[in-house]
């Protein structure tokens, strides 16, 4: 038995981060949507054998424990006692270690996969909090709609629909390491925005105010440290963008326009300043 799901990058529209909890990690205020440049997993199992095999089409991924979709297969197999082997190919399109969510959104596509081929009959809150066990943003890849997004990642509240919007997706030759930029957040020294303005606007059907309140609080730490992602960011407003911002901790950086034209424009713009560019829409 197989099947093949679709696993969306997300991208994080507004992002702060009041405090820490007692276990060190970060409390999360996010507002989350997901776009379509996505991978494809394949996820095959075959009754009365046993272990997980993952292959993936780059070799920037680790083929073992250490990879979320790896991870996913894993507690499931183990949380239900399913006696099964699970192949899964990892067909990539996502940038790795770019702040779109890739691994998350492969882990909750194999978290789908199973629940079906094992025929599990878990909701998407159950699978949520199970996927919560291996990463903060897979909780939210499990719904793939956009949400207001708390907690450690486990409350996810569905949103509105957003406005008709096309989005530029510009990734740097560098890659971030999420624990080591969360490492360096000191939340005294961050400079928070108001989510509710955020919220309304999306409640409102508000393109402008959309804009105009969007916002992530980790550039200020990213961009300290990668200072070229801010000068990408300021690239793409320069070439006509109606707003940008870095996605999660980084390097990626987004735009937003209202028309398909200034976008295709941003796009070809960026190609001599970026590595990679991707023109997309919101899901």
């Amino acid at each position: 038995m197989e099947i093949t799901e679709k696993a969306p990058a997300k991208l994080n529209l507004f992002l702060d981060t009041p405090f820490n909890h007692p276990d060190g990690l970060p409390e999360w205020n996010m507002i989350m949507t997901s776009v379509d440049l996505a991978d494809y997993v394949k996820i095959e199992s075959i009754p009365g054998r046993t272990g997980i095999k993952v292959r993936t089409n780059t070799g920037f991924l680790p083929n073992d424990s250490r990879n979320l979709a790896y991870q996913a297969a894993r507690v499931l197999q183990e949380k239900y006692q399913i006696r099964a082997r699970v192949n899964i190919e990892i067909r990539k399109h996502i940038p790795v270690a770019a702040g779109l969510g890739g691994g998350s959104s492969d882990a909750a596509a194999v978290l789908r996969g199973l629940n079906q081929l094992w025929d599990l009959k878990l909701n998407n809150e159950e699978l949520a909090k199970i996927g919560l066990t291996i990463d903060s943003d897979v909780p939210f890849c499990v719904y793939g709609h956009t949400a207001h997004v708390l907690g450690k990642g486990e409350k996810v509240i569905p949103l509105k629909k957003l406005p008709p919007m096309w989005v530029v997706i510009a990734k740097p030759k560098l890659s971030v390491s999420t624990p080591h930029i969360i490492s360096k957040i000191e939340h005294q020294t961050l400079q928070h925005s108001n989510i509710k303005l955020m919220l309304d606007a999306i409640e409102h059907e508000d393109y402008d105010s959309i804009c105009r309140y969007m916002g992530n609080v980790l550039e200020q730490v990213t961009g300290k440290e990668h200072p070229e992602v801010l000068k990408i960011k300021d690239k793409i407003k320069q070439f006509g963008a109606d707003a940008a911002q870095m996605s999660g901790t980084g390097p990626t950086v987004f735009g937003i326009c209202s028309k398909s034209t200034r976008a295709k424009h941003i796009v070809n713009s960026l190609k001599g300043f970026c590595h990679e560019v991707y023109l997309v829409r919101i899901l």
